[in-house]
């Protein structure tokens, strides 16, 4: 299994330019705890996230660290032009020598999107034509598209990726029926429901696999994304996390609340105690977050498991701490080979 981080980048208590700063402190943290990659969302107008530009942020991230592969999860192409995001994709693979990790998306709030001018209603129709734009310029010379919202013609691709035929692809699946689709594609995928939703997810993505035949080794990863926090004690960490999930929820909810309404889709509780209940994230010792992640893998069937280890009004030195004791006390056991019977 391999481990990963995923950042909202929500608004802390610190300036704007210290908690970039802080942030990009953390990602040389997860670099030399052996996280595989770190992932950033793109949100707009709205306190969940400060890095509306993923792309800005994760070029400074890629001068920052030097193994860890990272990217946007996701890029929300419904308010985006998709040969600019073509672009942009491929200065930061070559910025950072092939590193980049690529996640796609058509954005999941409508109010975000509003204020883009954008119709949700049309935003999953503006997604995959952008979808299929962007991954004929990663592979082709030329650009010709027509469709409902895009009409290219013999637009030339100077750039390139240094990852062939493109860097690895990212989506976010809610259902099984997105799983049967990213299988097909051959695409990642992180889930955030609970343990017996994100297993079916992974059942129909190991099933659709087979039937395309396909071998199991070569599985594309299928993550989960939980809230977690290691600290010294299962009660520091445990404060810490309540604390922190409030503002972030709140963060969360802001544009839900603004509007009077309450997101569809979205099912995290309001407080951290009933959110470890549900098993949508972990605080505690790093032997009690050892064993809850290698419970929660075997529940869900993932062979991804990415942190939220950075969110709502947790500080650097909190952060920092709870990466260095992943990194040394909870990675290197659970990313280790299961022995084999003799």
């Amino acid at each position: 299994m391999k481990f990963a981080v995923f950042d909202h980048m929500d608004r802390g208590t610190v300036s704007l330019s210290q908690q970039y700063e802080d942030r990009l402190a953390l990602t040389e943290a997860y670099d030399r705890a052996g996280f595989h990659a770190y992932h950033v969302a793109e949100h707009h107008s709205t306190p969940l996230g400060i890095a509306p530009s993923p792309s800005v942020y994760l070029s400074a991230v890629a001068q920052r660290t030097r193994r860890l592969r990272f990217g946007p999860l996701v890029y929300t192409l419904s308010v985006h032009h998709p040969l600019r995001v073509l672009e942009e994709i491929c200065m930061l693979d070559q910025m950072s020598r092939g590193r980049l990790e690529v996640g796609f998306g058509r954005g999941v709030s409508p109010y975000e999107l509003g204020y883009y001018g954008v119709d949700a209603a049309q935003s999953q129709g503006i997604y995959h034509e952008s979808y299929q734009i962007i991954m004929q310029g990663l592979t082709q010379p030329t650009v010709n598209f027509q469709g409902k919202h895009f009409d290219l013609r013999d637009v030339p691709v100077e750039l390139q990726c240094v990852q062939q035929p493109t860097p690895p692809i990212w989506y976010g699946a809610g259902t099984p029926a997105a799983a049967q689709w990213a299988a097909s594609q051959g695409i990642n995928i992180v889930c955030n429901g609970t343990a017996a939703q994100v297993r079916a997810i992974t059942d129909q993505y190991r099933a659709h696999w087979a039937e395309l035949g396909r071998t199991p080794d070569a599985l594309p990863f299928m993550g989960v994304s939980r809230h977690v926090v290691v600290a010294d004690s299962d009660a520091e960490a445990l404060e810490a996390a309540r604390r922190a999930y409030r503002r972030w929820y709140a963060h969360l909810m802001h544009l839900w609340v603004k509007h009077g309404t309450r997101p569809q889709t979205l099912s995290f509780p309001d407080n951290f105690d009933d959110a470890q209940r549900a098993g949508l994230g972990i605080a505690g010792s790093p032997s009690t977050v050892r064993a809850w992640i290698a419970s929660t893998a075997a529940e869900t069937g993932v062979n991804y498991f990415v942190c939220r280890l950075a969110f709502g009004d947790l500080t650097r030195s909190e952060a920092l701490h709870s990466a260095r004791l992943f990194g040394e006390q909870v990675l290197p056991a659970l990313s280790e080979p299961a022995p084999t019977a003799a």
